[in-house]
C-alpha cells in the first residue's frame, strides 16, 4: 500500500493481508491523521473504515510504551470490538503493540485488570468504556487519538452526551470521527470537542 512515509512494518504488514491499493479514502486523509489534526470522516459502509481506523493507529503509535492507554476507539456494538481487535492482530504483527477489545456482555473486572497491566489501544462500546472509565480512575491523559467510528450512529442513540464527557477527560488528543453520513449531531459535536476539524466526504 503506497503511502507517504508509512511505516515499513506496516506497509510489509498490508501486503501480506493482500492489502495492495490504498483506497480513496486512505489516500486522501492518511497525511491529514499523521498530522495529528482532528479529523471528520464521512464514508458509505464496506469501504474499509476499520483497516482505516487500525492503520493509522498502528502508524502513528508505532510500538508499546508505558502502561497507560494511548487509542482509545469507540464502535457500535460487539462485532464491531471484535472485527477490529482482528484487524489489529492482521496489521500490527511487526509491533508489540498491546490491543483490548472491550464489549458489554465481557468481564468488566477481567477487562480493567488487563488495562492496568499496560494497554497501548482499547476498543470498546461507549458504553463499556465509560463505566471503565469512571470506575477505574484511569488516567485520560495519556490517551493521543480519540477515534470515534459509526459516529452518526452512535449519536443517534444518543451517546454524544457520554463521549462528549469522555472526551471532555482528555487535556490535549486528535479527535476523529468516521461516519456514513454527516448528521447534525455529528457535526455539533465537532464543533464542540474538535479544534478546526477537516472534513473528508467520500463518493459512493
Amino acid at each position: 500500500m503506497q503511502l507517504k512515509k508509512i511505516n515499513p512494518n506496516l506497509q510489509q504488514a498490508l501486503i501480506e493481508n493482500d492489502f495492495i491499493e490504498a483506497n480513496e479514502m486512505q489516500n486522501d486523509t492518511f497525511s491529514a491523521i499523521k498530522s495529528g489534526a482532528d479529523v471528520v470522516i464521512q464514508s458509505p459502509g464496506g469501504t474499509g473504515k476499520t483497516t482505516t481506523i487500525v492503520l493509522n493507529v498502528i502508524q502513528r503509535l508505532e510500538k508499546a510504551i508505558g502502561e497507560s492507554t494511548r487509542a482509545l476507539i469507540f464502535v457500535e456494538d460487539k462485532e464491531k470490538v471484535l472485527e477490529a481487535v482482528e484487524t489489529f492482530k492482521k496489521l500490527a504483527n511487526y509491533t508489540d503493540l498491546r490491543v483490548i477489545g472491550c464489549h458489554d456482555k465481557g468481564d468488566i473486572d477481567f477487562d480493567k485488570n488487563q488495562i492496568s497491566l499496560g494497554m497501548d489501544v482499547i476498543i470498546g462500546t461507549t458504553t463499556k468504556i465509560n463505566a471503565m472509565f469512571g470506575s477505574a480512575g484511569f488516567n485520560m491523559n495519556t490517551i493521543k487519538m480519540f477515534i470515534v467510528d459509526d459516529a452518526d450512529m452512535l449519536f443517534r442513540n444518543r451517546l454524544d452526551a457520554t463521549i462528549m464527557r469522555l472526551s471532555a477527560s482528555v487535556e490535549k488528543t486528535q479527535r476523529i470521527f468516521f461516519c456514513s453520513e454527516i448528521t447534525e449531531r455529528v457535526e455539533v459535536l465537532a464543533d464542540k470537542i474538535m479544534i478546526e476539524p477537516i472534513f473528508f466526504e467520500m463518493e459512493e
